[in-house]
């Protein structure tokens, strides 16, 4: 069984995988803070109330927050006896390297996200992941994350709303009813709801112009689904395309080994 282990800046997600299928999958805030007996204490408590055998013999990771690798590395030792793969560390085989420059550090979600839309879609790809940030990858023909753009995300961009400016409230993003607000939540939801839709738009319409070929655009992430209903940006939605290029990974090092 593979215990994979997606670790973001707001939430880190937990499956297990038999070979064939996600047997179960859980979702916890990140904090770094958080020690491996912390996660075993959780994971297993969930795992007796699900009534889910599962004998864990091997763990890979992706975390845009590296603090939280350390206790996730020891998570694994202690209490699975191995030693996990960490996309990102120089141990980890990718199945097509990236193409950008020399010296980049690319966000291993990043690099999960095209592995796991190429192994579903083919190449000549865009991923955009409603996230903390949202994030257009641009995956090659070949699978290669060839780049991208990082945009600040949704809820961000409304935190920093309510945060910078005393008289506007904390708002939920929801589509609004029309683009004219009549009260303050709904003209701070209306500039956020339509923005990202013309964020996406013409981002999407750009990269496709720079790179001159045909491509599809695939949506991901918590709110991608907002979205994906309501405007016609995307060709596909993933609501596992991370955890998915985790197995994608996991077993192109276990056959290159």
């Amino acid at each position: 069984m593979l215990l994979a282990i997606d670790c973001g800046n707001t939430n880190t997600v937990f499956a297990i995988w038999n070979g064939e299928r996600f047997i179960a999958t859980w979702r916890t805030s990140t904090e770094w803070q958080r020690t491996a007996d912390q996660y075993y204490v959780w994971l297993s408590t969930l795992m007796k109330f699900q009534n889910i055998d599962a004998e864990i013999t091997e763990v890979i990771i992706s975390s845009t927050v590296p603090r939280v690798v350390f206790n996730l590395r020891v998570l694994s030792d202690r209490y699975f006896n191995c030693r996990p793969m960490v996309v990102g560390k120089p141990d980890c085989l990718l199945p097509t390297p990236p193409r950008v420059d020399e010296g980049t550090q690319v966000g291993p979600d990043r690099l999960v996200n095209a592995a796991g839309a190429f192994d579903r879609h083919g190449g000549d790809l865009i991923v955009v992941d409603f996230g903390t940030a949202t994030t257009f990858d641009v995956v090659a023909s070949d699978g290669a994350y060839v780049g991208g753009v990082i945009a600040p995300g949704v809820n961000l961009s409304l935190e920093a709303l309510h945060n910078a400016a005393a008289a506007l409230p904390h708002v939920d993003i929801s589509k609004p009813q029309a683009v004219i607000g009549t009260n303050t939540v709904a003209c701070m939801q209306s500039g956020v709801f339509w923005g990202y839709i013309g964020l996406v738009r013409e981002i999407c319409a750009r990269i496709k112009a720079e790179r001159g070929v045909p491509m599809r655009v695939i949506s991901t992430g918590g709110l991608a689904p907002l979205f994906q209903q309501s405007e016609p940006l995307f060709d596909d939605f993933e609501d596992d395309l991370t955890i998915h290029g985790l197995t994608v990974i996991h077993r192109y090092n276990k056959d290159h080994q």
